[in-house]
Formats: C-alpha cells, structure tokens, sequence
C-alpha cells in the first residue's frame, strides 16, 4: 500500500502528546494565522482539527512576516495537569512562545516570552524535581549554535541556567528539532538532521541525564528516505508517543514529489505515522499508518478552522454581511505579502477550489498560491475575468471573458495531472486550470504548469493554499468548495 498522510498538506513539524485515550498533535504555520493548528485522534491514523492553540491576536502578531517566517515547529507536552505549547515566532523579535492550557478545546494562556532563549525548535521536558529543560537549535552572534538546552522559569520565562551543549547528531547538517524523553531509567534525545530537503533524516541518543552524555544509537539514522526509492522523500522532524497500551509510534513528516528530475512538491510537508518497536533499548520504526483513501468536499467552511491569512487573522478582512462575506482590500498589489487573501490548505493531489464572488465594489477572485509571488489567479474586474499567473516579479494573463458586471460569478481552479514522458508537462507535478464554472459546465481561460506553484521554484517551508483575495475595494463572497483526493501520479 502507497503510504499515505494521516494529517495531509502543508502541516510541517509534528509534535503530538497523548492524554488518557486522546491524542493532540501540532504543527508549523508560519505567516499564517490564527497559529499552530491543533489536531485531535483516538487512534492516530484519523485526525480531525480541533482549531489553533494561537488562535487571538494577543497570543500572535505575525504582521512583519515575509514568507515561511511566522511561526516553527512547535513542541505540546502535558504536565502537571496542564497542556503547554511552545514554539518560535521568527517574526515578532520575541523568540519563543510558550502557552499552556487545561482544556486543549478551551482557550489557550496568553504567551509567556523567553527572550534569552534564542534559537529554533523549542522542546519541553521536566526534570526529576519539576525544572523545566527546554532545549532547541542554538543561535548566536555568528549563526547556528547546535542544539543546547537551558533551564527556564515557566511563569516569567526566564533563562535559570547558562546554555549547556548536548549531543550534535551523526554529522548531518542542521541539527535540529529536538525531543527530549524519559523512559524508564534513561533519557532519549531525538533529533532532526540533513536539512530538511532530500538528505532529511532522524537520528537518536540516549543517556543517564536529560543533560548527557548521551550515546547515539548504533543504527542510526532512525529514519530516512534519502536515496530510497519511494513517493515520500524528505523525511525528519519526528516525535515518539506511547499508547495507553504500553506500544509505540512516531509521528514525522514528508513531502510527495511528482514530475521528472528533480521533481516538486506542491502541497508542503506533511504528517505521516508509524509504529515503532523498542529492539536492545532503541526504538525502531515498523509498518506506517496509513488512513483509508477517500474524497473529501468541503462546502461553505468560510471561515471555518480550517481558513487562515498570511500576515492577520482572517477576522480583520472578513465581515459577515447578507448573503455571503465581504472580503476588503489591503494592498492593490497581487504579489504583496500584505495582500489579502484568506484560504485554506490544498490537501491531496487532485483538488479542485471554488468561490462563488461578487466583484462590483472592487476587484479580486480565487487564487492557489504557495506564497505571495507564485499564485494561478482568477480576477474579476467590471466585465472582464482574467486567468492571471504570477511567477516571482513576471505577472502574465493567461486568458479572459466578458461576465455581467455586477453579477455573480463562478469561479474554479482545479489540478490536472502531468501528461506524460513524451509530453512538455511531463516535468510538472501537475496543470493548474483556471476557469468559469456554470449550468452548462466549465470554461477554460488559462493554465499554469504547476511547477510554479511548488515549493521548488518558490522557496520556504509551506504548501499550496487555495481561497480568495481582494487587490481593491470589497469582494462579496458568496460560498467556498473545496474538493480533494488522491491520485496517482501520471506516468
């Protein structure tokens, strides 16, 4: 069986916690807010989310967020009767974020800041006499540092120690992403290493003190794809959980690359499972956990848990209004990052994006973008809509059609696989089309092969998001569909 995701698109850096019978992950989330979305499983296989835990404009500013800044890789523990969560906002100038929760469901505390903890990657674990460790990736005055750890003070966020160094891995690049663990007499560290490109791995070490020395496993890496033949590549960034049953998994994320050399991928890093078995003292990853394939139609969700906005909430440029939402320009520029745009993560393979809009107070429409210069637009102006791709500072119409101004339209950009070796799109991991859709089927007005909407070409650390924007004046939004499953890639 083709391995699939358990928590499809761009949900990056998973770290999960198990409470009772219940299991809560989190993940990266950048430019976007709200922050941190929040999943809940009994079984680790089927996710639904919960919400976000950064879910306020008191708990997250990432209004000076370029691309892929914002917020990374967070850890959630439970302790003494409470969640915590922490995490990096790269944007703010405040380093990390750490909240904390008694209902995961309810609302999250307003962030306590540890302003001389300065690096990525933030973990949690206490110490036998309750101290809190946080140990994460490093930087100074002349860049990364290795992986170190601290004692801090939960309640004002104050350093209590100096930064102690801990083990730096197998000698891959960016060590990173570290877990810290207790289990039985001894402590193990985690890591993520290689960079999280095609050399992504995991790797694993163990000693007597959460301060090391630690001992690294004999079998390293724990987990890798690198150089493996198979549809996920970029393995790394993982987290162990043990069931209530005394058995373990991990969770980890991974990309699906598609096209010819050097392949793409478009819907980000995902999270994939596994079991794990423990083999002379070390876990080991087993069998992956793989979810049921399946359709999934989401209709009018906006704006639901699932819509987020670069840079704001989506509640300051969304107002509910008779018939629909209004959706309100920022910046006239369709490749600012101060755009506004509100949407929601393209989960599988072959999806297709719909709004029903109304653009006669202003101009706007759908859009799927990877981030604020790659984008396959649709733009309703007076009575005209155009197919617009948006390629770094290059903005080309693709194709347009007259419309009723003042009317409604519908509006759909969907993704067609490549069509093969011998063909000019045999390169793309797929053909973005952008079109009308009405009684009578769909007009085609433009395509983009989807190289330009990948991570790739773009750069960072997301994936695709489909939804709708507005460059001036006010866009009426009248209903939002998203359609998603999983094919195979063209061959």
């Amino acid at each position: 069986m083709t391995p699939r995701p358990v928590v499809p698109g761009f949900h990056p850096d998973p770290s999960v916690v198990r409470v009772g019978d219940t299991y809560w992950m989190v993940h990266s989330s950048f430019e976007y807010a709200p922050g941190v979305p929040l999943y809940r499983s009994t079984d680790l296989v089927t996710w639904e989310q919960a919400g976000h835990v950064l879910a306020r404009p008191s708990q997250l500013d990432v209004s000076a967020a370029s691309g892929s800044g914002g917020i990374t890789a967070p850890t959630i523990r439970h302790h003494d009767g409470r969640f915590w969560m922490v995490t990096t906002n790269l944007a703010d100038g405040g380093w990390q974020v750490l909240t904390s929760a008694e209902d995961p469901l309810g609302e999250w505390s307003d962030p306590v800041r540890m302003t001389g903890v300065r690096g990525i990657d933030p973990d949690l674990a206490w110490d036998d006499d309750g101290t809190l460790l946080v140990s994460y990736a490093g930087f100074g005055a002349g860049g990364p540092a290795g992986l170190v750890q601290q004692a801090v003070d939960p309640v004002t966020g104050a350093a209590l120690t100096e930064r102690r160094p801990l083990w730096q891995g197998t000698g891959g690049r960016f060590p990173e992403g570290p877990h810290l663990y207790r289990v039985g007499a001894l402590w193990y560290l985690l890591i993520a290493e290689g960079g999280t490109e095609r050399g992504h791995a995991v790797t694993i070490a163990r000693g007597h003190s959460p301060a090391g020395p630690f001992e690294p496993c004999p079998s390293n890496p724990l987990l890798t794809h690198r150089g493996v033949e198979s549809p996920v590549q970029n393995t790394g960034h993982a987290d162990l959980v043990q069931r209530p049953d005394g058995s373990w998994a991990i969770v980890f994320h991974g990309v699906r690359p598609r096209g010819a050399s050097p392949q793409f991928h478009v819907l980000g890093r995902e999270t994939f499972a596994a079991e794990v078995e423990w083999v002379d003292g070390w876990p080991r990853p087993g069998e992956w956990l793989t979810p049921p394939d399946g359709a999934v139609e989401a209709v009018d969700d906006l704006p639901g848990p699932a819509w987020v906005a670069p840079r704001r909430f989506p509640g300051e440029l969304l107002t509910r209004v008779e018939g629909g939402w209004r959706l309100t320009a920022a910046d006239p520029d369709p490749a600012s990052e101060d755009l506004a745009f509100v949407g929601r993560r393209q989960e599988h393979e072959d999806a297709r994006f719909r709004a029903v809009v109304r653009a006669s107070d202003g101009v706007g429409g759908l859009s799927l973008r990877i981030d604020a210069r790659h984008h396959l637009d649709l733009e309703v102006d007076g009575d005209r809509v155009r197919a617009v791709g948006q390629v770094g500072a290059l903005r080309s119409v693709l194709g347009e059609a007259a419309v009723a101004p003042g009317e409604d339209v519908v509006l759909e950009i969907r993704t067609l696989p490549g069509e093969g070796h011998f063909s000019s799109t045999a390169l793309a991991p797929d053909v973005l089309v952008a079109g009308l859709a009405g009684p009578g089927g769909s007009t085609e007005l433009g395509r983009l092969d989807g190289r330009y909407v990948s991570t790739e070409v773009a750069g960072g650390m997301t994936g695709r998001l489909g939804g709708v924007w507005c460059a001036r004046g006010e866009l009426l939004v009248r209903s939002t569909t998203y359609r998603g499953a999983d094919a195979p890639a063209a061959a």
